[in-house]
């Protein structure tokens, strides 16, 4: 759309589509123009559930994923190994890791890694809490999952170091992942095989 365009509403709903990432000016307006041509219950029903989602949405109060309720249905779940926790950087990590089904532990979302070009340090992160998960649970080991570039090393070992007081084994992935590479983009085989094939944290440092 440009300043030419017929419709002022249009160009507006072109703006909004478009400021979501991946979607380029050309398909947010297909996808204004397919809205367009629905029913006004369903255009009501499509942006209520964003509304919805904004206000009603929780952070699970232990390990901060989404989630319905006060608990997530992965701290909740019965089946699952709660003395090990994979600590990633937000929540796509989690989907990212849980769609390679190799994984049956929890998981504590940090909401960041630490990172000073940008402002962020320790204390802007969920770090606390997962100390305290730690000093209050008895837990088995951590598993640190965070991107293997600058920022994440330095959260990776920074987390290190404030978990080594705890007798708990730290581990961190394989790096089956490519060097700075998001988990969300990798492929399951390759995600998976890297939890299973985890190392001591300690090793990933001395290299």
């Amino acid at each position: 759309m440009n300043s030419s365009s017929s419709s002022k509403l249009i160009e507006e709903a072109v703006d909004q589509m478009s400021s979501l990432p991946g979607i380029g000016r050309k398909t947010a307006l297909r996808l204004v123009l397919h809205l367009l041509d629905r029913e006004t219950h369903e255009i009501s029903r499509f942006s209520n559930s964003f509304t919805k989602l904004k206000s009603e949405i929780k952070f699970c109060k232990k390990c901060r994923n989404i989630s319905d309720d006060e608990l997530c249905s992965i701290c909740n779940a019965k089946g699952r190994d709660h003395s090990l926790i994979c600590v990633v950087q937000d929540i796509r990590d989690i989907l990212a890791i849980e769609s390679t089904s190799q994984y049956f532990g929890s998981y504590h979302v940090l909401g960041g890694v630490i990172s000073p070009m940008d402002g962020i340090g320790p204390n802007d992160l969920n770090i606390t809490s997962l100390i305290e998960r730690v000093s209050e649970n008895d837990i088995s080991e951590i598993i640190i999952a965070l991107k293997g570039n600058m920022e994440g090393e330095t959260t990776g070992f920074y987390l290190f170091r404030k978990l080594s007081p705890f007798q708990t084994k730290v581990t961190t992935i394989a790096r089956g992942i490519a060097v700075g590479d998001d988990l969300e983009y990798a492929d399951e085989i390759s995600l998976g095989r890297s939890i299973l094939n985890r190392s001591p944290y300690s090793d990933s440092v001395a290299k």
